[in-house]
């Protein structure tokens, strides 16, 4: 069930109305739109009674969502979500591309911090590292942990760039949250809905990388599973999915973008370094994604792709992302979008 609110309803008749839906014993989740805020219903094993609600000063009307995904729906929010990042430019959804950018792992500190002054020169506004690797064999490189994620913070401080790197449990979520400005949710843990659920008590975006195998409506209710325990800053990244073809890593699924888009409020980035696992369609795939109308790209970048301890063979080099944010930002004007790039100043050294 949704209750819309009137577009001149007050905070307090907003508070009203959820104080009201919890003592019925649901859970009232407010979504503030550019209009009118609507209240998402969600607990019920079946409908509401409308007439009580209705009679609720400032409400407008109460509707029923049919959609399994209530609150990730455009049922419940018609404007898309944008996320903003206080203290900084940076947003995710709306008008400006998000451009995330950085090595699959950190690996030590002067690598990390190379990397990441090219990336923010070129114009990007997320720093993307892994500290915590989910890797298919346990003799691979397993990430650098806290280590890693104090180098990020370092980062933060001397580029101005967001941290968006990966939690792969329950464990490693709670240093993530304390470090990152983003929580990636992995394609392996997409339906780990514990751990979903843990994310969705925090207070900090996540970004939501769609399963190697799951449908529309999978990736949309693993997004409303964060939702339902009142976190609603979620962000979707679509990342390749298995298919017959051995051409490339995955196969990119430029489609769901649109797809997304027409049933969906929340915003959707595109990762073609997963997406293809090939370094020569990376740039490609990037630009097509642009042109499909997503929020931003996800890339994986490193000064020696060659050396890297992970995903070397779908990481870019600097120049080539530098060449990919010049071609992005001629195709963006086209879908109505802008590149920012604005001009990243270090601190002064310590």
């Amino acid at each position: 069930m949704l209750v819309v609110m009137k577009a001149l309803a007050t905070p307090e008749q907003i508070h009203a109305v959820c104080e009201y839906i919890e003592q019925l014993g649901f859970r009232a989740h407010p979504l503030p739109g550019a209009q009118r805020t609507a209240i998402g219903i969600t607990g019920n094993k079946g409908e509401v009674e409308r007439g009580n609600l209705e009679d609720l000063s400032g409400v407008a009307e109460v509707i029923r969502v049919s959609k399994a995904y209530k609150l990730a729906s455009r049922d419940v929010k018609e404007e898309d979500t944008v996320i903003h990042f206080p203290g900084t430019d940076a947003s995710i959804g709306g008008r400006d591309l998000a451009i995330v950018a950085g090595p699959c792992s950190i690996e030590n500190r002067d690598q990390a911090f190379e990397i990441a002054e090219l990336v923010a020169a070129a114009g990007a506004q997320f720093f993307r590292g892994g500290a915590y690797k989910p890797r298919t064999s346990p003799y691979a490189f397993q990430g650098l942990g806290l280590e890693a994620l104090r180098i990020m913070g370092e980062i933060r401080e001397r580029y101005g760039l967001r941290i968006v790197t990966e939690a792969i449990d329950n464990e490693s979520l709670e240093l993530v949250a304390e470090w990152a400005d983003v929580i990636q949710i992995g394609a392996r843990n997409m339906q780990n809905f514990s751990l979903l659920k843990k994310a969705g008590k925090l207070r900090k975006p996540v970004l939501l990388k769609r399963g190697l195998s799951a449908t529309l409506e999978e990736f949309l209710m693993s997004a409303e599973y964060i939702m339902s325990e009142g976190n609603y800053q979620v962000i979707l990244c679509e990342r390749g999915v298995r298919t017959f073809a051995d051409h490339t890593r995955n196969t990119l699924d430029l489609s769901i973008v649109p797809a997304v888009q027409r049933v969906s409020h929340l915003p959707i980035l595109v990762d073609p370094s997963h997406g293809t696992g090939k370094r020569d369609s990376v740039l490609p795939m990037g630009r097509a994604a642009v042109a499909t109308g997503c929020d931003g790209i996800l890339v994986e970048v490193h000064n020696h792709p060659e050396k890297a301890l992970s995903d070397g063979p779908q990481s870019i080099y600097p120049d080539q992302f530098v060449r990919m944010m010049d071609e992005l930002e001629q195709i963006a004007p086209v879908v109505a979008r802008r590149l920012p790039r604005g001009i990243h100043v270090p601190a002064a050294a310590d």
